[in-house]
């Protein structure tokens, strides 16, 4: 896909964090490492500069309030990047909001997602998003951050 495909697309990019994401650093270090989502937003901050692009880092444990960040991004023109946590596997809600959209929405997963437990169903968004970064750790945001920088025009 290219920029043509997001006409109006803003330089601005929202950075959506789901269920979860506050404990980073905390929450089983062993999977997700010891970055806290402090030092992921400024990982997020240096490569939105570097990248020439502006970022909006959020964080929410409340689906509800995700979907509304990914509405407010389609009125704003801006591309989203999201790891919603759980919320991925979990929420229709979600998949049909990315759905709806008419802006780049990038899946992010600090894990590999693929070789998670069993029990743990597929990705509902994964379905509806743009594409799909995951097993990397914290980098998953700044990859997500430069595919997007790769679907816009250039500054």
């Amino acid at each position: 896909m290219s920029a043509r495909a997001y006409p109006g697309l803003t330089r601005k990019v929202l950075v959506i964090n789901g269920s979860n994401l506050n404990m980073l650093g905390t929450r089983e270090p062993e999977l997700y490492g010891r970055a806290t989502l402090d030092d992921v937003r400024q990982l997020c901050e240096r490569t939105a500069t570097s990248l020439g692009l502006e970022i909006d880092f959020r964080q929410s444990n409340h689906e509800g309030v995700l979907l509304d960040w990914v509405h407010e991004a389609h009125a704003m023109r801006s591309a989203v990047v999201i790891n919603p946590g759980a919320y991925a596997r979990t929420s229709l809600a979600l998949h049909d909001a990315v759905k709806a959209v008419q802006v780049p929405v990038i899946e992010i997963h600090i894990t590999n997602t693929y070789q998670r437990e069993s029990y743990r169903p597929p990705s509902y968004l994964s379905r509806a998003a743009l594409g799909v970064i995951c097993g990397f750790g914290v980098q998953v945001y700044r990859y997500g951050l430069i595919a997007v920088a790769d679907l816009m025009e250039p500054a």
